[in-house]
């Protein structure tokens, strides 16, 4: 598997993954902001033959105005079922959080989760040391609560 940076011809491979494993879905131009505004986030994993199995979409959150701490933003991470238990979300990942801090000065990243997603939440917590920061009700559009999630990057 190889992971590498998003480019605009992996964006209907991103969609395609999105589509099969995700409730929520996105339109073909809020991939193609998020891969030209914050071009160095955004990852996708490739099979041997160049196939888009997984990819994370991040960007910089641009909340809270010129005072804010900047943070990332992970918006979505997807690996198709045959491809999971790899090890593909944790380094698709830590790249992004990798380019986020280097790149941005990102002090933190956070991300939302469905409290029923009990191997992405493994993931975020138990893997990557995440923390839950609070509950959003009704946060997803069929009315499931969300964890706000954490993690920061400062060493």
């Amino acid at each position: 598997m190889n992971i590498r940076p998003v480019r605009v011809d992996d964006l209907p491979g991103m969609q395609a993954c999105n589509l099969q494993n995700l409730p929520e879905n996105y339109t073909m131009k809020y991939y193609l902001y998020h891969a030209m505004t914050w071009p160095s986030l955004s990852y996708v994993a490739e099979d041997p033959k160049g196939r888009i199995v997984g990819y994370i979409l991040a960007k910089m959150d641009e909340e809270g105005g010129e005072e804010a701490e900047p943070h990332g933003h992970v918006t979505s991470i997807s690996i198709l079922r045959s491809y999971r238990r790899l090890g593909l979300a944790k380094k698709l990942m830590v790249q992004s959080q990798e380019a986020m801090a280097t790149i941005y000065r990102a002090s933190y990243v956070s991300l939302h989760v469905r409290k029923s997603n009990r191997a992405a939440l493994g993931l975020y917590r138990d893997t990557l040391g995440f923390t839950v920061q609070d509950i959003e009700k009704k946060y997803y559009a069929d009315g499931e609560d969300a964890y706000a999630m954490r993690l920061s990057l400062k060493s």
